[in-house]
């Protein structure tokens, strides 16, 4: 049967601006998205079995219910045009729970695939609302572009940045992003970009706090900024460090601690997943 192969990229949050929080607990955020050329790798092979889902590979043990994969599946399911089922084997590059939208990443690309796929014929804003549903970064991978969003991430505002190399770090701990969302001492009224902002001049809200919280980030960036300017992305705890070029990211990368995990990958104005499925298309 027919295999669609697709990569599921890594993106950061090159700033991330808490600038309030809604009565419905909510909070009203600015941040920068931007994707690697580096992320997990998904394979979707039609079965005959129409009614069948399944998911193999280095799925980490995750319930079926609770995997994001088998739910993006599930909720396109009504709109397919073909009965056929899916096997989807996940190649899991990515560190789980480290702020690099991994899980995200995995449905969007889910998303894009079976639209393709099952002949759906959904389009990207119809599919990214669909996304919205599995978690709030969704929608950013199946647009697909470096871009700012406002509001709680719904809005999207493309935007053109400089290519560069960057060292993703992962420490060796997990970030509870409902901890950090909800904790008294997290900023929440940075005021928001006004026209002509520079990326120099922002930072993320919730990296002072997260360091607190979990001693195992402040040490991470504390190693990576002995070697050039660095930010955490998201909540964590993954941290990054932007270079001119590979070459020097490399050797940083070389001597990194052996209790951490690193990768480095330049960002993408466009999602490479969005590439491929280009390419496979025509």
């Amino acid at each position: 049967m027919k295999t669609l192969t697709l990569s599921a990229p890594a993106k950061l949050n090159l700033f991330l601006h808490i600038n309030g929080r809604r009565e419905d607990g909510y909070h009203e955020l600015e941040t920068l998205f931007t994707f690697l050329d580096f992320g997990d790798e998904l394979a979707f092979t039609l079965t005959s079995n129409q009614q069948e889902i399944v998911i193999c590979g280095d799925t980490a043990g995750i319930p079926l219910e609770d995997n994001l994969i088998y739910k993006a599946a599930k909720i396109l399911e009504p709109y397919k045009k073909i009965a056929d089922g899916v096997d989807i084997h996940l190649n899991k590059q990515l560190p789980m729970g480290g702020g690099v939208g991994g899980g995200s990443s995995d449905a969007a690309t889910t998303l894009l695939a079976l639209n393709t796929l099952w002949q759906c014929q959904l389009t990207i804003p119809e599919l990214a609302k669909l996304g919205l549903q599995l978690g709030a970064d969704v929608p950013v991978f199946v647009e697909g572009k470096t871009a700012v969003a406002h509001g709680v991430g719904e809005q999207l505002e493309p935007i053109d940045i400089a290519q560069k190399w960057y060292l993703v770090v992962a420490p060796p701990v997990h970030v509870s992003t409902a901890l950090v969302f909800t904790h008294p001492d997290l900023p929440r009224n940075t005021p928001k970009l006004k026209n002509g902002w520079k990326l120099s001049d922002t930072g993320n809200d919730c990296q002072t706090l997260v360091k607190k919280l979990y001693p195992e980030v402040e040490k991470t960036l504390a190693w990576l900024l002995k070697y050039a300017p660095t930010k955490m992305t998201g909540t964590g705890a993954c941290c990054f460090a932007e270079f001119e070029n590979r070459e020097a990211a490399l050797r940083v990368l070389e001597t990194l601690p052996s209790s951490w995990q690193g990768f480095i990958a330049q960002n993408t104005s466009e999602s490479i997943c969005h590439r491929q499925l280009r390419a496979w298309q025509n």
